[in-house]
């Protein structure tokens, strides 16, 4: 019997290239294909793992997208952030700024509407 580990980190050393041939070799040889599986076989999903979606994003203030909303923008920055006046001032002029970090994806959401709505442009990262 073959020893799956041993073949598992064979496939983990290949390029994506290789892998893609490998797959066909494995259509060819069986007469399956690997799109149509229910169940991919140990190769096939070492080649395509999942991704895991993202939940905690970091909202950064990239700029102003009209600079004559600049004070409305420093409004909602200090609503956002809890800071004085002086210090959100300085972060939309200093931007990019991070507004806000690991915020949930539906927190990130509303932050970013409420800035843009204003003039602001963000970026979740």
């Amino acid at each position: 019997m073959a020893d799956i580990n041993a073949i598992v980190e064979e496939v983990k050393s290949l390029s994506v290239l290789e892998l893609s041939e490998l797959v066909k070799a494995l259509e060819e040889t069986f007469g399956v294909s690997a799109a149509s599986m229910a169940a991919p076989a140990a190769g096939a999903a070492a080649a395509a793992p999942e991704v895991e979606e993202k939940t905690e994003f970091d909202v950064v203030l990239a700029g102003l997208a009209d600079p004559k909303g600049k004070i409305k923008v420093i409004k909602v920055v200090r609503e956002i952030t809890g800071l004085g006046l002086a210090d959100a001032k300085a972060a939309v002029e200093n931007a990019p700024t991070t507004l806000k970090e690991a915020a949930a994806k539906a927190e990130a959401d509303e932050i970013k509407e409420k800035v843009e709505a204003v003039g602001g442009k963000v970026e979740l990262k």
